[in-house]
């Protein structure tokens, strides 16, 4: 089976993998007959999809298949996935190694879980007494889910320790240098904290280079907390910090992000260690009686939920960067977005011909990422809202399919107008962002 773009003859056919094919039931109610239930064939497929308008909308039809080019495909090895981005190897340990083909560069030990006990609370991680930390040794199972061309996927399951399991599906698309991991941990363990090193090998006299970690309206770079625990007799200074969607470290041609789908903990190590926090298991919301804090940080009340007994599923994603990547500002989230705000398929199973919209809203800018698209709080225009990533300014503009009839810069909370000039018959609005600036346009 294949996909085919627009209809008639001049359609164009599209790659499709079959990932998984069951039997079950669909239910199609209607106002004023009785309910039509089949038995029907469920196929969930993965195709290769052209480019979509901007915040539009672009129908397939189901065609005959049509073969994809060898060079182009994501394939399985044994425990190896690869496309012509990247190689990766599933190691015995639980861990994973990254080779990237467009650069040369190995990384290896990535994800392998390490867990050790945690005496704090809800506020602030305390090591025990007797600290010690466990690494994940496997042995592993492998499972191969999806062959390719398009999708390639393998699942490894292992005992972390003991009362700690894992399972773990680690996918590759043809084309993307993006690898895909879902990591499901059940524990049964109490008071510890569960975390997956990356052995980024950019560590360095000096703390190496900063970590990059996203935020809600940009990156922050933050070098490794290396001050001594001694100096601050009262309070232990926290190694770990927060990110938002991403954390990247990179130097030259060598770098690595992490991806993941809202807010998570991180540690960057001066070794060059990236470690993201998994869980943590802990039973009150506030304690007194910390080594690495004096007295209460909130309300002392047990919280039994979080020590996070159960399964809990993290999905995470890797790919190699550069430098240049990470100083460009708008890279780090166009990957995350294709990591986790791909497009979104819609199966209409009953539908005649289909008459689109032509909609099409395109940012412009190096620099500039898109924040949101919403109505206006009064009245009938929407808002356009875009941030600068980068610390100088950058010239940037709106395209539309369809031009539009006024625009205006507008504050964050929509007032002070300010009527920008409409070109090409309002198909482009042009506008200047400061360095870290916020822009809200707002368009009828």
């Amino acid at each position: 089976m294949a996909l085919g773009e627009g209809e008639g003859g001049g359609a164009r056919a599209i790659p499709v993998q079959v990932l998984a094919q069951r039997v079950t039931q669909e239910r199609a109610d209607a106002a004023r007959h009785y309910p039509d239930q089949d038995e029907v064939e469920q196929i969930r497929i993965a195709f290769r999809a052209p480019p979509a308008p901007g915040l539009g909308v672009t129908a397939w039809k189901a065609g005959p298949p049509v073969p994809l080019p060898r060079a182009e495909d994501a394939r399985v090895r044994g425990r190896s996935l690869e496309n012509r981005f990247v190689q990766v190897v599933l190691e015995p340990n639980g861990a994973l190694t990254i080779t990237d083909r467009r650069k040369n560069e190995r990384y290896g030990d990535l994800l392998r879980l390490e867990d050790a006990g945690d005496a704090g609370d809800a506020y602030t991680f305390a090591p025990p007494s007797r600290r010690r930390t466990k690494q994940s040794r496997g042995p592993i199972t492998v499972r191969r889910l999806a062959a390719g061309p398009l999708v390639a996927a393998l699942e490894a399951r292992w005992e972390v320790t003991r009362g700690i399991d894992a399972r773990m599906v680690v996918q590759l698309y043809a084309d993307s240098p993006i690898v895909r991991t879902t990591l499901e941990i059940d524990n049964r363990n109490s008071y510890h904290r569960l975390r997956a090193r990356l052995a980024t090998g950019l560590g360095g006299a000096g703390g190496g280079v900063p970590a990059t970690a996203g935020t809600a309206f940009g990156a922050v770079a933050r070098p490794p907390v290396t001050v001594p625990a001694q100096a601050y007799p009262r309070e232990t200074p926290v190694r770990t910090a927060p990110a938002q969607r991403f954390v990247a470290v990179a130097r030259g041609g060598r770098g690595l992000a992490v991806l993941a789908p809202a807010f998570f903990e991180y540690e960057w190590t001066a070794k060059g260690d990236l470690y993201i926090t998994l869980l943590r298991a802990v039973g009150d919301l506030s304690r007194g009686d910390l080594p690495t804090r004096p007295g209460h940080a909130g309300w002392p009340t047990a919280i039994p939920a979080a020590q996070c007994l159960g399964k809990t599923r993290i999905d995470l994603a890797l790919v190699p960067v550069s430098a240049a990547d990470v100083e460009r500002g708008d890279a780090l989230p166009q990957l995350w977005e294709d990591a986790f705000l791909p497009l979104h398929g819609l199966w209409l199973r009953d539908a005649a011909a289909l008459t689109l919209s032509p909609i099409t809203i395109a940012l412009e800018g190096t620099g500039l990422v898109f924040s949101a698209l919403k109505p206006a709080q009064i009245g009938s225009p929407m808002v356009l809202r875009c941030y600068n990533t980068t610390g100088r300014k950058v010239s940037g503009a709106w395209r539309f399919g369809h031009g539009v009839k006024t625009a205006h810069r507008v504050r964050a909370d929509e007032r002070e107008a300010v009527a920008l000039v409409l070109e090409q018959r309002g198909n482009i609005v042009r506008f200047v962002a400061e360095p870290h600036e916020i822009v809200s346009i707002l368009v009828t």
